[in-house]
């Protein structure tokens, strides 16, 4: 045989395996994006070319002529293949266009798309055509009978992908991934000029089907060429992760495994034809299938490295990865960590889905998915939650996996030190808060007792004057204005008095009051008040006596001032209701308005002392509740809006006297 024809039946080789290698690894990856089922169909078209050229080279070299049947189907599978490349071709570089966002908006895709497929579209009399040849195949330069259109519209399709990959390498975050695409670039340039080279020789030399074997070696130089970057795609995959397949090794290598062992079978019986002459094909068999024995021992001990060495780099990897969580950690907020942990691992470990789920979160999410792989985070036996993780293909490598276990057993103490600096960080908090009002009960103290004798002696003046009959009466209406800011004066000191009281553990108090007789003694005194207002008061409190673990004056001051703020945030016209009844839990008193409800602004401040959304107010009503209910146990909460978007509700719930 002449050196091109061994040249070419090493090309037609290598470009069926390389593409069909990659139909394998997208078939197990199982990815589900666009780019890579394009990718599957472009490199299927590969094999068709590839392949049918190199059966019918092998039927030529067997038979000396190929069989009409078998030069047909060769023939047409050829021109199916080749026939669709140049629009695959440039549909991929469409799909990583829009993955690498270069490539916006639904339309200009469509436009793209167009462009790509039309052409095949309209050039489909020439593979009719050529389609219906049944002798003068020419497996070498096949282009030239699909017409010379179809040629121009496959240089041009080389062209502009090349353009595309010279816009990828000018994107490209890092300089691995913008050789890779220098290379391509590179390499579908000279195939689209090696395609019109081998028709001007086809065309100088009579074709070769005339016997020129300079045309067959081009033509396997520009093979050659094309299958040059799935190469290239291999050790990027291999080495950089691209396309996000690098961490499906375990994959790759079964794959490559595979190709290995056929490659042997293949190698096995073309020497066994060789050495016919010599010796029977099964004694050439048997000794080339045992051939490998003698390696196995090196094998293991490369294996053995490999493995070795990919284990420590995780592992590595793995450690490194937990200095940042532990930089988190230290900021003492879970819900940061999670957020923190989940998006770390996902970029680092290449991972489509991350999910953590700690406590109950994790106990109450059990189901598995089949899509996931969940790893449980143990200490000292017990779980503490677990992390699901969803790849980019159908699996997880093993290193990732293993890399992803080390990770479970390092994070408890990462989530203990986040736990304990959180809780801390909340004693310092509470400690601070403590000795601030501390302070500012102190203040509110000296500032009462400062100004409640002064304000008395005013009152008794003002008083004794409005006795006087010879007072003028636009004064005495004056003095009785001034008499009633005094009041009003005299109810915020003694407000501030209330809550500058240290605070009494409910354990330590002694005193019990009945419910329903302490609810009917604020309804009393505050039901003219409701009345001056226009506002409607009911009171519903259930009937029996019902023992409070509670000193009745607290009760009194929760429920006074309760009352009063429903008071003055119902309108004219409109309803304030209390209701009191025993539940499982204690005795639940209920406040209940209809007014406009607690603005979406103050929601979480209406507990602190001294806020106050009112042009009077104090801002203590609220806190000085939550303090005695506080005192003695109890459990106050609230819920505005009702109804319509107006109305709040505040439910206190007080312990029984056992």
């Amino acid at each position: 045989m002449h050196y091109a024809t061994y040249l070419r039946l090493i090309v037609l080789t290598a470009g069926t395996l390389l593409p069909f290698f990659w139909i394998v690894v997208i078939l197990g990856h199982r990815r589900q994006r666009d780019f890579e089922r394009i990718f599957f169909f472009f490199c299927l078209a590969l094999v068709f070319f590839f392949g049918a050229s190199l059966l019918a080279l092998n039927a030529q070299l067997y038979y000396g002529a190929i069989p009409p049947p078998l030069g047909s189907f060769c023939w047409i599978v050829v021109c199916l293949g080749l026939w669709f490349l140049p629009s695959l071709l440039l549909h991929l570089q469409i799909e990583y266009a829009q993955i690498r966002e270069l490539l916006r908006g639904g339309l200009s895709k469509r436009l793209w798309l167009a462009a790509a497929y039309l052409p095949a579209l309209l050039l489909l009399p020439e593979l009719l055509a050529a389609l219906r040849l049944r002798n003068g195949f020419d497996f070498v330069t096949p282009s030239s009978s699909l017409g010379g259109a179809f040629l121009v519209w496959l240089v041009a399709a080389l062209a502009i992908c090349a353009g595309w990959q010279r816009r990828f390498a000018g994107a490209s975050p890092d300089a691995r991934q913008r050789a890779f695409h220098r290379s391509v670039e590179f390499s579908l340039g000279l195939v689209a000029f090696s395609m019109v080279a081998i028709q001007v020789l086809a065309h100088w030399f009579g074709g070769a089907s005339g016997g020129d074997s300079r045309v067959a070696l081009y033509a396997s130089l520009a093979e050659l060429l094309a299958i040059l970057p799935l190469v290239a795609l291999v050790r990027n995959v291999q080495k950089f992760n691209f396309l996000q397949i690098g961490r499906q090794r375990n994959l790759i290598y079964a794959v490559f495994g595979t190709f290995l062992a056929l490659l042997h079978l293949s190698l096995v019986r073309r020497a066994s034809m060789w050495m016919e002459p010599y010796l029977p094909p099964e004694a050439t068999a048997a000794i080339l299938l045992f051939l490998p024995v003698v390696f196995f021992e090196p094998l293991q001990r490369l294996m053995r490295r490999i493995l070795r060495r990919t284990a420590q780099t995780e592992m590595d990897h793995a450690q490194r990865m937990m200095a940042p969580i532990q930089e988190v950690a230290r900021l003492g907020d879970l819900g940061k960590v999670t957020a923190f942990i989940e998006k770390w691992i996902g970029e680092e470990l290449q991972l489509a889905e991350v999910k953590l789920s700690l406590g109950g979160a994790a106990e109450a999410d059990l189901e598995r998915k089949p899509s996931e792989d969940v790893f449980t985070i143990r200490q000292s036996g017990r779980s503490l939650g677990t992390i699901r993780v969803k790849a980019h293909g159908a699996m997880l490598s093993g290193e990732t996996a293993a890399a992803l276990e080390f990770l479970c057993e390092q994070l408890p103490g990462a989530l203990d030190l986040c736990r304990l600096i959180e809780e801390k960080l909340q004693l310092e908090r509470e400690l601070a808060e403590r000795e601030r009002l501390a302070v500012l009960g102190q203040m509110a103290a000296s500032i009462s007792h400062n100004l409640k004798n002064p304000l008395g002696s005013i009152k008794t003046i003002l008083q004794v004057q409005l006795e006087n009959p010879e007072l003028p009466e636009s004064i005495r209406g004056e003095t009785k204005m001034v008499l009633e800011e005094i009041g009003r004066l005299s109810s915020k000191l003694n407000q501030l008095l209330q809550f500058s009281r240290p605070a009494i553990r409910g354990g330590v108090v002694a005193a019990t009051c009945d419910a329903r007789s302490v609810a009917e003694e604020v309804s009393g005194v505050l039901r003219h008040e409701a009345e001056r207002r226009g506002v409607a008061f009911e009171m519903e409190v259930a009937a029996g006596a019902t023992k409070l673990a509670a000193s009745a004056e607290a009760v009194s001051e929760i429920l006074s001032n309760l009352v009063v703020n429903a008071l003055e945030a119902a309108a004219l016209g409109g309803r304030v209701r209390v209701s009191g009844a025993a539940n499982g839990e204690g005795f639940l008193f209920a406040v209940e308005d209809d007014g406009p409800g607690v603005p979406e602004s103050a929601r979480e401040k209406i507990l602190q002392p001294f806020f106050t959304t009112k042009t009077q107010g104090t801002g203590l009503g609220l806190a000085i509740v939550a303090r005695r209910v506080a005192e003695f146990g109890g459990k106050l909460d609230w819920e505005s809006p009702l109804k319509d978007g107006r109305g709040t509700r505040f439910r206190v719930n007080m312990p029984l006297k056992d």
